[in-house]
């Protein structure tokens, strides 16, 4: 007998039916003799409709309270799903963040998890329960509710999975695995089997939406044995994360191709060229807890230099308000920006052992005439960003360049 931890997305539990459909899968897990903890997002919508809620109330909403509002959507899941499997004759509790407990940090809307009391779901598990429990939220020391941002149930789900030692941890969406790239974009995109760790944390960093990045770390942290699986269909064996390198491997330099629309460029132009003039930018961006991806640094004139890098495009707006108040004191000439570009990307473990990968894709992307704005790379990864509009074509240029459409 195994434990197992399912995640359910809000597609998977979109509808009363469809949440009827979850609970005779993880009844027919039970029957199996395992052990279930369910972790489910809010219901397909809801979170949007629950921020749009919030943001008529505040043009910026107050990041505590939204997170009060925010936990509302998981907690009708968690009593819908409970209800479903008692019906069918599954014994079933439900669980918020804060009651199991999942204690996180202070950082409303992007809290990390810290730490989590296991103790009540292993007293159900020992009598025979099916625990779910709510995705995405947690609770601070202070006893606030808070959130874990945007595609934080994987995380919760992983998370729980390291804190329980489970033997899987499954995430089921509404695709059957993980692809070389997004079908809608691709039609002849294909699913793998197996991908490496490293890969799947490159293309979840790059803008994959199969998982999210921060679920694919603490799997990689705790050795949690990771599967993703379509809850649409009834058979299937999905995509393993592995911590194995597959020998094939070194025979395709590039195994997938992401993309990322959530981007937006930052320019600080003509800032005096000093020591410590880079800490002074970057460190007020990050001082207010805004991610920055993508950098570059080039001369300017008469002793200034110039900084572009990248942002979430959700903080656009705040970052360019936020270096026009620290315009005067850096020193800087103009301040501005796009929030009209994209991020590609090709991710590969073969890249270590390939030459000129990068100007093959550099290449390609010339060819249908597709300018380059930025660059960034790593050991099993290069990025560009480039015009929103070009993002699909230089995804359907890179899948065939690279030979990703072929079995």
């Amino acid at each position: 007998m195994a434990l197992i931890v399912q995640k359910y997305g809000g597609t998977s539990v979109g509808s009363p039916e469809r949440i009827k459909n979850v609970a005779k899968r993880v009844a027919k897990t039970r029957a199996q003799g395992h052990d279930v903890v369910v972790v489910v997002s809010a219901m397909s919508g809801e979170t949007n409709r629950l921020v749009a809620l919030a943001h008529e109330m505040q043009e910026i909403p107050d990041p505590r309270e939204l997170d009060v509002v925010l936990a509302t959507g998981e907690q009708v899941t968690i009593g819908l799903l409970a209800m479903a499997l008692k019906d069918i004759g599954v014994d079933a509790r439900s669980y918020t963040g804060w009651q199991v407990a999942v204690r996180t940090d202070n950082a409303h809307n992007k809290a990390r998890i810290e730490n989590i009391d296991d103790a009540k779901m292993r007293a159900d598990l020992q009598d025979g329960r099916v625990v779910i429990v709510a995705g995405f939220q947690g609770v601070t020391a202070d006893g606030n509710v808070s959130t874990l941002g945007r595609g934080g149930s994987d995380t919760s789900a992983v998370a729980l999975a390291a804190a329980l030692k489970a033997d899987e941890c499954q995430i089921y969406t509404d695709v059957d695995g993980v692809y070389s790239t997004d079908p809608r974009v691709v039609p002849e995109a294909r699913r793998m089997d197996t991908i490496t760790f490293d890969e799947m944390l490159e293309l979840a960093s790059l803008g994959s939406k199969v998982l999210q990045i921060r679920s694919v770390e603490f799997a990689g942290k705790y050795r949690v044995r990771l599967r993703v699986l379509s809850s649409l269909e009834e058979n299937g064996e999905g995509t393993l994360i592995t911590f194995e390198e597959d020998e094939n491997m070194e025979k395709a330099a590039v195994s997938g191709i992401a993309f990322d629309k959530n981007q937006a460029r930052v320019n600080v132009r003509g800032v005096p060229d000093k020591p410590g003039i880079a800490y002074q930018i970057l460190g007020a961006v990050a001082d207010a807890n805004i991610e920055v991806d993508m950098i570059i640094q080039s001369a300017g004139s008469e002793g200034t230099t110039d900084f572009s890098f990248t942002v979430p495009r959700n903080d656009y707006t705040q970052t360019i308000r936020l270096l026009e108040g620290l315009r005067d004191s850096i020193g800087a000439i103009e301040i501005s920006g796009d929030d009209s570009v994209c991020k590609v990307s090709i991710v590969g473990l073969g890249m270590r052992s390939h030459v000129g990968i990068a100007a093959q894709m550099f290449r390609a992307l010339a060819a249908d005439n597709i300018n380059i704005q930025m660059i960034s790379t790593s050991e099993i990864k290069v990025s560009v960003l480039i015009d929103e509009k070009y993002m699909e074509l230089a995804t359907r240029v890179l899948h065939k360049e690279f030979g990703l459409d072929k079995a």
